[in-house]
């Protein structure tokens, strides 16, 4: 799993009031154990909530149980805009309506929302609920929404030409879709930073907060495609 890999440095930001933390930094990982037991995902409800594309901001619209296969489907399947590496964003929320969010572990201040890359032949929907069991050992939850078109960011020149290297590839950023999520487990027995144990830790910090404050904490050139998607999801934030 590839993860983009911010570099850039930010002004240290007060914690919030609840969080979760590794015991040590990689690559000298001390780890306090975590439950191993993992849930299976739900399935999805008879009704789930899509969007589409209006002439103004992205829209909800409710699709019954015999048309949400196909759309859900064609949407996924669009082609991502070219130049741009293909990707997967995971907007978990919990009962609260509150948005999971975790400081990086190569970027300790700078937090954000689960995401990943597509594997090559697979459904941005299967890669979206494999990237958040591998990043946070969640396995319970359930699709609300996806947003039916890419949403892009650039990278910065000094993060394009690391990740680059590090992928033997010319991106110029990454073509995001996003999902949104509800997150029906314990926090106590799910979520686990050192994730299903398939990939190397992400996250430092974990802790549930509001769509102002994923912003606020999240790197420059990430935030105005989490104001797009949260301006998305809004109706099933408030």
């Amino acid at each position: 799993m590839a993860i983009c890999r911010t570099l850039l440095s930010y002004s240290q930001l007060h914690r919030p009031p609840r969080h979760q933390m590794l015991s040590t930094i990689v690559p000298t990982l001390s780890f306090s154990n975590y439950p191993p037991k993992l849930h299976e995902f739900t399935k999805l409800p008879p009704l789930y909530t899509s969007l589409k594309r209006s002439t103004g901001p992205l829209e909800l619209r409710t699709l019954s149980a015999s048309s949400s296969s196909s759309s859900s489907s064609s949407s996924s399947m669009e082609s991502p805009p070219e130049g741009y590496r293909r990707n997967v964003g995971i907007c978990l929320i919990n009962p609260s309506k509150k948005i999971f969010a975790a400081s990086r572990l190569d970027v300790p201040d700078s937090w954000q929302m689960p995401q990943g890359g597509i594997d090559e032949n697979e459904d941005p929907k299967a890669a979206a609920l494999r990237e958040l069991k591998e990043e946070t050992g969640v396995s319970s939850a359930e699709i609300l929404a996806e947003a039916p078109h890419w949403l892009t960011y650039d990278f910065p020149p000094q993060v394009r030409e690391k990740l680059n290297q590090q992928w033997g590839t010319d991106w110029k950023g990454q073509a995001q879709k996003w999902f949104l999520l509800k997150f029906t487990g314990k926090e106590e027995e799910e979520i686990n930073l050192l994730g299903d144990g398939s990939e190397k830790p992400e996250f430092g910090e974990w802790s549930w907060m509001s769509a102002e404050e994923v912003i606020d904490r999240a790197v420059d050139f990430k935030k105005p495609v989490y104001k797009e998607v949260f301006g998305a999801f809004h109706p099933h934030l408030q």
